[in-house]
């Protein structure tokens, strides 16, 4: 049921794994929970009715991409992302700081904020805490990030804690502006790179500022996965265990169940989707890639026993077609597939949490992954 609060609940444990929900205004959230990228108002490939049909709670959406095009006051006029983008569900915004860092082609950060150019037409904006909210708000976002600065690994100790502690006092700015918002959230997030003792100093503070939600950031960008799990291990006990954590940009099947085994209620990734417009399918039983010649005359579906008619209904050879002749269809219906995916995995996991059974369950279906496909007939 859905609430006129927002309210985290945690309904089982199975060691570190953790079960609970979120309620919201616009609807609850079950975790662990994968949330669809729709970076600008679109989860590409899919219709937001598909989405929603294959179990997803909450969609993400980025605070850069749609202050760009078309722009944080247009889309208030038109009603809120939620009216524009025809998704009545929770909706989580990155705040826009990773993407300012990564695609920006000239930036400057100062303690006030981000000055940077538009990499789709040079156009110059300044992104300061404040104004990350603000756009949040113009959006219309259920769960909103702070304004953070996320630093590429490898980077010098000095670098990483300079920072990290600017994100710190940006996280403060960023509670102020959000100040009371019943039914709504703002989430901190975690930085540190890969040191241990600016992850529990980052850690800490955060909790001091007794916000809804705490996110762990600056991981999965490029670092092993060990260095992710070792800072996981690390942040995840210092975060308040009443409040739910999400670990932006996260990622693989394993990198999920490895995550969730360490305390990570929610996440998100643009693998499944971009993954799926270039012909690589996550089933079951593994990685299909579908440019392969060896699908050409395989008559089998990618999983027979999927709920999904993009998995149970189309054969491997006429995806393969599809995937060779670089038609659209072939990009949906893969895309269809690999989300729909992700919500079996994250359904399973739940139940597996519930049951007491999620170690079972997490080396069962990376043992699945390992063992790959069956090969052709």
């Amino acid at each position: 049921m859905s609430t006129q609060s927002f309210e985290f609940r945690l309904s089982a444990t199975d060691g570190n794994a953790r079960r609970g929900t979120i309620s919201m205004p616009r609807g609850e959230i079950r975790t662990p929970a994968f949330m669809p990228v729709g970076t600008g108002g679109t989860v590409k490939a899919m219709y937001m009715d598909q989405v929603r049909d294959l179990g997803a709670d909450i969609i993400l959406g980025n605070t850069y991409h749609l202050m760009l095009r078309p722009g944080a006051e247009r889309v208030a006029r038109l009603g809120g992302l939620h009216h524009f983008a025809r998704w009545d569900r929770p909706i989580l915004t990155d705040s826009g700081g990773f993407q300012v860092m990564s695609l920006s082609a000239l930036r400057k950060i100062t303690e006030q904020g981000v000055t940077f150019q538009s990499h789709i037409d040079g156009s110059r904006h300044e992104m300061s805490p404040e104004r990350s909210i603000e756009i949040q708000g113009l959006l219309g976002s259920d769960i909103q990030m702070q304004l953070d600065e996320c630093v590429r690994l490898p980077a010098s100790e000095d670098e990483i804690a300079r920072a990290m502690e600017m994100s710190l006092r940006w996280a403060e700015r960023c509670k102020t502006q959000f100040g009371d918002q019943p039914g709504k959230a703002m989430f901190g997030i975690v930085q540190g790179g890969d040191v241990p003792r600016l992850r529990e100093q980052s850690a800490k503070g955060l909790a001091d500022l007794d916000l809804k939600g705490y996110a762990v950031g600056g991981l999965a960008v490029g670092e092993p996965q060990q260095v992710m799990l070792d800072m996981l291990e690390v942040t995840c006990p210092l975060l308040p265990a009443e409040k739910p954590r999400y670990l932006m940009g996260v990622g693989t099947p394993d990198d999920i169940l490895k995550s969730v085994a360490r305390g990570i209620d929610m996440f998100d990734c643009v693998m499944p989707t971009r993954a799926g417009r270039h012909g690589l399918a996550f089933t079951r039983h593994g990685k299909i890639n579908l440019k392969n010649a060896r699908h050409a005359e395989d008559h089998r579906p990618l999983d027979e026993e999927s709920s999904c008619p993009a998995a149970r209904d189309y054969s491997r050879a006429y995806l393969h077609h599809l995937v060779r002749s670089n038609e659209i269809l072939g990009m949906m219906l893969i895309t269809w597939n690999n989300l729909s995916y992700y919500q079996d995995l994250m359904a399973g996991i739940r139940g597996a949490i519930e049951a007491g059974d999620f170690q079972a369950f997490s080396a069962a279906t990376q043992a699945a992954w390992e063992a790959g496909d069956i090969p052709p007939l």
